[in-house]
């Protein structure tokens, strides 16, 4: 679990749990979007199926860690996987037999296993992707999501079998918010699981699940990943430069997937860029405006979702700067000056209308916006705001 980027807290938890052998039946890995809840849920997973990372055997029959040690030997506090077993080698390719996987659909009578090979190339890419992420990649355009009764009782099917050559069978339900009502077909499973048998659920948003689904699990609260958490793992996992990787941090407020995919994408000044509209925008000069809409619109949607984002990060920073005063913002030095600068002609409502606007463009660019027609109309928009 080491590789899991912050979340100290918890990794000692599970570790702790893993070493004394007395794993919850089912637990409810709470976190925010790219969190690293799923990436916690499958590490742990590798780590109760490792065989050379076991718990205390029970000194009646050897239970389910192998032979019985003598009852005086006392279990390690942590364990960690190895890394090398055959079990931990399938469990990082999520080919382990007896890891099954749970997430939402989409299409009429779908299942799981369906899209396994889908599922294993998702995962392999970040396990800190969101939702929507994994749904486009099935090709759900405007369509629901969900985990359907079929899967379901696909569930209870391979939960009714033995386990085929690990400790334990484990279910990684991702989203169990897609559930709805369906849920309770899996009452009385998660309740009285066969023997060996473990559920790790994977949310966001603790609200859309059932309340009779999350009183049969111990809850698993992530903590936020901290900015310099963020950039810490940017620069193990992407080799950045310390500078772009704190810039990064900084734009995904938390969001390890966020990150990452802003990392992988080709970095622009997206600072000057901001400040460059904003001032043709205070001018109001239309050619000026048209000129820059269609220089921006050659940018692509990725290089458009990250200017977008880190305006939404400057804007909220100014917000700061005008209500508390504070100039200690997540703001370069350039970047904090040219704040101080703007909040001279510009006041906290006119702010909060502007990034309201960008806030909605963002939603629009992700949906194929025409970037052209979208960005004039949003230039012009901001002049009106910035005069008024």
């Amino acid at each position: 679990m080491q590789h899991i980027v912050g979340q100290q807290r918890t990794k000692d938890f599970l570790s702790a749990l893993a070493a004394g052998g007395r794993v919850p039946h089912a637990l409810l890995f709470l976190s925010t979007t790219g969190g690293g809840g799923l990436a916690m849920a499958t590490a742990f997973a590798q780590l109760l199926q490792c065989e050379k990372a076991g718990g205390p055997p029970d000194a009646d029959d050897g239970g389910l860690f192998g032979p019985a040690e003598p009852v005086f030997q006392e279990a390690p506090e942590h364990v960690e996987a190895c890394g090398e077993c055959a079990a931990c080698r399938k469990a990082a390719q999520y080919i382990h037999p007896d890891i099954h996987f749970s997430f939402p659909t989409v299409g009429t009578n779908a299942v799981s296993t369906d899209f396994l090979k889908e599922w294993r190339a998702f995962l392999a890419e970040t396990p800190y992707a969101d939702a929507n992420s994994w749904l486009q990649r099935l090709g759900a355009e405007n369509k629901q999501g969900n985990i359907n009764k079929e899967e379901c009782n696909a569930i209870l099917k391979k939960l009714s079998l033995k386990a085929f050559e690990g400790r334990y069978k484990i279910l990684i339900m991702w989203m169990p918010e897609y559930l709805g009502k369906e849920g309770n077909r899996l009452l009385k499973l998660i309740e009285e699981p066969p023997e060996q048998t473990i559920f790790l659920l994977v949310a966001e948003n603790q609200d859309l699940i059932l309340n009779t689904i999350l009183s049969r699990c111990q809850l698993v609260k992530l903590d936020p990943i901290s900015d310099d958490e963020v950039m810490q793992g940017l620069i193990a996992q992407r080799g950045l430069n310390p500078e772009r990787a704190r810039q990064i941090a900084f734009l995904s407020g938390g969001d390890f997937g966020a990150a990452l995919s802003l990392a992988d994408t080709p970095a622009n000044d997206d600072a000057q860029l901001l400040l460059d509209w904003l001032r043709k925008c205070w001018r109001g000069h239309a050619v000026e405006m048209v000129r820059w809409t269609e220089e921006f619109a050659r940018l692509g949607r990725e290089n458009q979702k990250q200017f977008l984002q880190y305006g939404l990060h400057f804007l909220r920073e100014m917000l700061s700067l005008i209500s508390t005063g504070s100039t200690h913002l997540r703001l370069r030095p350039d970047e904090l000056a040219t704040a101080q600068n703007m909040a001279k002609v510009l006041d906290f409502d006119k702010l909060v209308q502007i990034a309201a606007i960008i806030n909605d463009n963002v939603y629009y660019i992700e949906r194929n916006a025409n970037p052209k027609i979208l960005f004039l109309d949003t230039s012009i928009r901001m002049h009106r705001i910035m005069k008024s």
